[in-house]
Order: structure tokens, then C-alpha cells, then sequence
């Protein structure tokens, strides 16, 4: 018996084998490390192709009002009928752009955003035809109107990232950060374009390019089914997002915003025509929006720190101080100080805009994102309305000295306050 076992031959224990790191998706990340959380929210299955098809369509959002301001002043020679016509195409679009949105969410978002960009482009082209053949005035308001189904682009992208890492926050913060960037590039883009197409083919090309962007845009998202956040059927009365508690206020320091970014626009144009250089006027408001989407982009890189109500608080007490530094750029009166100035302003946009998207879809149940996105935008589009007109009455009255940065620096401050007071009355219910 001991020779037998002598005999038998020894074996090594067998070597564990060494486990397999998951491949990582090839592309930007895998090259550069610090990219690695955008390749990882673009690896997901469908997400390229959807976001291609989002940008095509939001382009021409920023494309639009520029464009009928160039057409309508070109052909009756009244920019005041041209901003009013813009502004009634403002308000309409805030007022139905809920219950498209609404639609979205209980229909889907494949079955309302053809439909609803085919009316709005029936709108845009009713209105060339009526800048055509010299129509009366009224019916470039009716037309105008009717653009105001032009489906919620941005927040319908958001609502598919929110629906595909609903379980991931760190990835869902990158996407949103990717996404506000998408819309600075969208509104720098935009204006240029349509600036270029109506001044260097016809007046009504940027109106008709962006026309076939949206429609086409639209059609091909429609047509990305398996990213789509399924529809919420509803059977009884369900009650408006706007009545969930701490979305008001939210909604209210989006207004605010959205007063300095139109504040902000009109008392640039109206700085730079005053120093004998309005052509510098989109140079310098450029500058702003690459602060923000370069910050945006950035922000995404970061992982969320502490609450996001915290978060949230800080980034507006953040953009009221800095929206400071226009206004002591403009008293300096050098348009390069004053470039600086909105480059360095413009770096806090985005993160006030990213962390402020995510408190809108985490205060808004699951089956109601596409409405509660849009109110965000609402809230946005009804404050640029309102900044704009106070920043041209600044202008008028107070000059183009530079005394005109005071209305951003207000309304951002304004917004700080409204923020801020939200943030303690949310502590002391706790």
C-alpha cells in the first residue's frame, strides 16, 4: 500500500484563474481616461443614435426667431412688428407647450413628436407664405401661433437619459451635463446660421432650413422606439406637476434665470452699438455661451458632491456674484475687459442649469418627466420674454454705458434670494 501511493504521481493544486476585466466600450474614453465617463452614457444601446437625431432637430431652435426677425424686417421694415410677431410665438409656445409635452408622456413620445413638429412646420411655412405675398399683419401672428406645437427637443432627450439610467445617478449627471452643453452649442450655432442663410441665399431660407432640420430631426427620433420611455396611460384626473411641493419655487428661480440670459442678450447688443461695433455683438455673446458649455462639459466629469438641493443653492448664489463682473467690465468700457467678464460669468450657467434639470425630474413623478421638463422650459422661455424687454428699456433709458448690466445682475440676485429662501423653508419643514 505505501509503494502504491509512493508510485502515484504528485499534482500541483490547479491555479485559480485569473478573472476577466470587463472590456471597456471602445471610443474616446478608451483613449482618454478623463473622458471615460461620457463613452461610458454613449456605450448604452441606442443612445448615439437618438442623440444624433435629438441635435439635428434642436438645432433649429435656435434658428427660428432669429430667422423671422431677418425675414419680417426685411420685407414690412418694422423690427417692432417683427419682435412682437417673435414674442406672440413666445407666449403661445409657453402656453401649449405643456400639453404637448403631457401628450408625450401619455401617448409616447414616438406617436405626439412627428405630429406636433409637422404642425409647427405648417406654422413656419403658413408664415413665409405670408411674408411672400405681402399678407396682412395679422396673419403673420396667426401664423407665427401655430409654430407653438414645436415639440420640447432637449427635454425630451433628458426624459430618455432619465428613463435609461434612472438606476445609475452618477452616469444620469453626465448625460445631463452633456445635454445642457448640447443646448449652449444648439442657441451659439443657431443664430449664426440662420444670420448666414438670410443674408447670403434669401430671406426666408433660415425659416425653411430649419423647417426640414425639425421635421426630419423629429421623424428620425420618433423612430429610435427601444430608448423611449414607455407611455403612462391615465385613467383618472392626475394632477399637474406644478402642484407638487418644492417645484414652484423651482419653476420661479428658473424665471429668474432665464431673465439674465435675456437681459443679457439685449444689453450686449446694445453695449456694442453703442461703442460703434454691434457686428462684435455675437462674438462676445458667444464667448459667454462657450464659458457654459465647456463648464457644463466639465461639471459632467465630476461626480455629484452632497445634496442636490445644496448643490442646487450653491451654483445660483454662485452665478448672482458673478453676474457682478459683466457690469464692472461694461464700466470699464472695453469691449475685451467686458468679453472676459462673460466668458468667466458664463462658466456657472451650466452647472446652475444641469443640477437644476435633475431637481425638476426628481420632483416630478416617473410618468409626468416629458411635462415637468418642459414647465422647467416654460419657466425659462417666460423669463428670457421678460428679461428681454426689461433689458431694452435699460438701454433706452440708462444708455449704452454699461448701466444696462445692472437687470442680469438684479435678476440673477433675485434669483439667489428665491433659491435661498426656498432652501430654508424645505430645512425647517424637516
Amino acid at each position: 500500500m505505501i509503494l502504491f501511493l509512493a508510485a502515484r504521481p504528485v499534482t500541483a493544486p490547479p491555479v485559480p484563474a485569473r478573472p476577466r476585466r470587463p472590456r471597456r466600450p471602445a471610443g474616446v474614453g478608451s483613449h482618454l481616461p478623463f473622458l471615460r465617463p461620457y463613452a461610458r452614457i454613449f456605450a448604452v444601446p441606442g443612445a448615439r443614435a437618438f442623440t444624433a437625431a435629438n441635435l439635428l432637430a434642436r438645432l433649429p431652435m435656435g434658428m427660428f426667431s432669429v430667422s423671422a426677425v431677418l425675414m419680417i424686417a426685411g420685407s414690412r421694415g418694422s423690427y417692432a412688428l417683427a419682435g412682437a410677431v417673435t414674442a406672440a410665438g413666445l407666449a403661445a409656445t409657453a402656453v401649449v407647450g405643456p400639453w404637448t409635452a403631457r401628450l408625450a408622456d401619455r401617448y409616447g413620445q414616438g406617436r405626439v413628436a412627428p405630429l406636433a413638429a409637422l404642425l409647427a412646420v405648417t406654422g413656419s411655412l403658413a408664415l413665409v407664405l405670408c411674408v411672400r405675398l405681402d399678407a396682412p399683419a395679422w396673419t403673420l401672428f396667426a401664423a407665427y401661433v401655430c409654430t407653438a406645437t414645436t415639440p420640447n427637443t432637449g427635454g425630451m432627450s433628458r426624459a430618455r437619459w432619465a428613463h435609461l439610467l434612472r438606476d445609475d445617478p452618477r452616469a444620469l449627471h453626465t448625460a445631463h451635463s452633456f445635454e445642457q452643453a448640447a443646448d449652449e452649442v444648439c442657441f451659439m450655432l443657431g443664430p449664426v446660421l440662420a444670420a448666414f442663410l438670410c443674408t447670403a441665399l434669401f430671406p426666408e431660407a433660415g425659416t425653411l432650413v430649419g423647417a426640414v432640420l425639425l421635421l426630419t430631426g423629429m421623424v428620425l427620433f420618433a423612430l429610435q422606439r427601444r430608448t423611449e420611455p414607455p407611455p403612462a396611460p391615465r385613467t383618472g384626473r392626475v394632477r399637474s406637476p406644478l402642484r407638487r411641493r418644492g417645484l414652484p419655487p423651482l419653476l420661479l428661480t428658473f424665471v429668474c434665470t432665464g431673465a439674465v440670459f435675456g437681459s443679457l442678450e439685449v444689453v450686449t447688443i446694445g453695449f456694442a452699438d453703442g461703442h460703434g461695433v454691434r457686428a462684435a455683438a455675437g462674438g462676445i455673446l458667444a464667448l459667454q455661451a462657450a464659458g457654459s458649455c465647456a463648464a457644463g462639459l466639465l461639471y459632467g466629469l465630476l461626480p455629484p458632491a452632497g445634496r442636490p438641493a445644496v448643490r442646487f443653492a450653491g451654483c445660483v448664489t454662485t452665478m448672482a456674484a458673478l453676474m457682478l463682473l459683466p457690469l464692472l467690465g461694461a464700466v470699464s468700457g472695453s469691449l475685451a475687459v467686458l468679453a472676459a467678464a462673460l466668458l468667466v460669468a458664463g462658466m456657472v450657467t451650466a452647472p446652475t442649469m444641469v443640477t437644476g434639470m435633475g431637481r425638476v425630474q426628481a420632483l416630478t413623478p416617473a410618468g409626468q418627466v416629458n411635462e415637468g421638463l418642459t414647465l422647467a422650459v416654460t419657466a425659462l422661455l417666460a423669463g428670457i420674454a421678460a428679461g428681454s424687454a426689461a433689458g431694452g428699456w435699460a438701454t433706452d433709458h440708462l444708455g449704452s454705458g454699461g448701466a444696462g448690466y445692472a437687470v442680469p445682475a438684479a435678476a440673477a440676485a433675485l434669483a439667489a434670494a428665491v433659491t435661498l429662501s426656498g432652501h430654508r423653508r424645505a430645512v425647517r419643514a424637516r
